[in-house]
């Protein structure tokens, strides 16, 4: 008999943490109906803990349980299509679309008809749920708020072309957290749901084909290293009623800017505004959660859009009413300005959520942004990533400044910058004291400012113009006494 318990939660199959019971429940495309939130908000006051967590793929969790949830509470959810109507389905992750879907000026293709019609097609085939619970789908609409870039096992990129718009077929082949690569196919988008059904039915047999007696069910990425993306491209062929579309392979070299997602923006639609909401490293108390969905009653759509940033977009706003509404944001304790100290950082769990972590990081995250906001003024965001451990959960890509936590008797925080090819970037001088880090990052921060060659240089470029050294130096950060600048960086 398999534990009750998940790696990977799920309403049906909760995981245990450091801090009680968590479930995780699944937000297609992160959009919430108000009445989606209130049941939601009422499980969290009944048998969590009283707080809602956005994770980085725009899922919810409830944590803090005593025991998993009851079958009454798990009905209302499944009939409110919060939940998968079969169970063994429902542990299949999250599908990824941007926040903006359906209301971004520069979108190419509004996804979301596919994000639920996909959606549809996976809680329906009991037989999907051999598949890793990992196994993941992006619809990129070509928005602003891109994500493309975002960890993905399969992601359907919408671009420009000679014949209207298609999706480029993305695929994850690189190691964890790697965006997906392009892979050389177009597909048209009234085909696309066929094109991954397909290509999903292939890895559920290579799932099934694998060992059974393994206890983590083999990722898409396996089968294409062992077998390779043209082998699975020509495997897939034959059950297509039509070729795959070739195409070059392209490498996108572009940075999507990630900070659309907050802040006041003008929609496709004529005088309407979005405004994207600071969540304090994505934790709401129901009491604010519910005031937002008040808010997007009254104000807006009726609807919340998560984001896979752990932030939350409050849509179709009149613009004679956007000034009221960020008024009431702050009344609810929140922010919306993305040079927010809290806009930018984020943390994992922690000691009071997980076992493998070496220190508090929520606590010291949210004490370094209180910090922060009251000693310095940022004129740009600043990504600073506390991680309790080498896992790096809370975030997979590269941050302006990773924290990471050291198991010392006395909790400290190694201290990278930049991005140089390593997991964190470099490291900067001794492990820091908790006590001492919020003046560190400080002066960091402030130096970057004063110090910049133009005021729009990015904080990783301006760290990576110099040698540790100089940049020590620049901080006022002591060097470690065996420290020497041909120390290559940490992996």
């Amino acid at each position: 008999m398999s534990s009750p318990f998940a790696i990977c939660p799920s309403l049906f199959q909760p995981a245990i943490a450091q801090d009680g019971i968590l479930t995780r429940i699944r937000i297609p495309g992160g959009q919430l109906t108000v009445l989606q939130c209130e049941a939601i908000a009422q499980a969290a006051d009944q048998i969590g803990d009283g707080r809602i967590q956005i994770t980085n793929r725009a899922n919810v969790q409830i944590r803090g349980l005593q025991a998993g949830i009851d079958p009454q509470t798990l009905h209302r959810f499944q009939t409110s299509g919060l939940a998968a109507p079969i169970a063994a389905v429902d542990a299949i992750r999250n599908i990824m679309a941007s926040p903006t879907a359906g209301i971004d000026r520069q979108q190419l293709l509004d996804t979301r008809p596919l994000v639920a019609a996909w959606n549809r097609y996976l809680m329906s085939k009991p037989d999907l749920a051999t598949l890793s619970p990992k196994f993941s789908v992006c619809f990129d609409g070509g928005e602003a708020v891109a994500v493309r870039d975002r960890p993905n096992d399969i992601s359907l990129v919408a671009v420009p072309t000679a014949a209207g718009v298609k999706f480029r077929l993305r695929l994850s082949l690189g190691d964890r957290g790697a965006a997906p690569a392009d892979v050389g196919v177009f597909i048209h988008p009234d085909t696309s749901l066929q094109v991954l059904a397909v290509l999903t039915d292939i890895y559920r047999d290579y799932v099934t084909q694998s060992d059974s007696q393994k206890a983590r069910k083999p990722r898409l990425r396996e089968l294409l290293h062992t077998r390779g993306v043209e082998i699975y491209l020509q495997t897939a062929a034959p059950h297509l009623p039509f070729p795959l579309e070739r195409c070059d392979v392209t490498v996108d070299g572009s940075s999507p800017d990630t900070y659309h997602h907050l802040g006041v923006h003008p929609q496709r639609q004529p005088e309407q505004y979005y405004i994207g909401v600071v969540i304090p490293l994505g934790r709401l108390t129901t009491a604010q959660w519910r005031g937002l969905a008040a808010l997007a009653t009254a104000q807006g759509s009726g609807t919340l859009r998560l984001t896979p940033w752990q932030t939350v977009l409050l849509t179709d706003i009149p613009a004679a009413h956007v000034v009221s509404v960020q008024r009431e944001i702050v009344q609810l304790g929140l922010h919306w300005a993305a040079t927010h100290p809290l806009s930018a950082i984020v943390a994992c769990s922690g000691t009071t959520g997980c076992k493998a972590s070496a220190t508090d990081t929520q606590t010291h995250a949210l004490a370094l942004a209180a910090y922060l906001d009251h000693h310095i003024t940022l004129d740009r965001p600043i990504n600073i990533h506390f991680s309790g451990c080498r896992k790096s959960c809370a975030q997979y890509h590269a941050s302006d400044i990773t924290l990471l936590g050291m198991p010392t008797a006395q909790e400290t925080y190694r201290i990278y910058v930049g991005d140089v090819g390593a997991k964190f970037g470099r490291e900067l001088g001794q492990p820091c004291p908790v006590a001492q880090l919020p003046h560190v990052i400080e002066q960091i921060i402030r130096t970057y400012q004063q110090q910049r060659s133009q005021p729009d240089e990015p904080f990783k470029d301006f760290v990576n113009r110099d040698g540790l050294a100089e940049l020590t130096h620049r901080f006022g950060i002591s060097q470690p006494a065996n420290w020497t600048q041909e120390d290559p960086p940490c992996q």
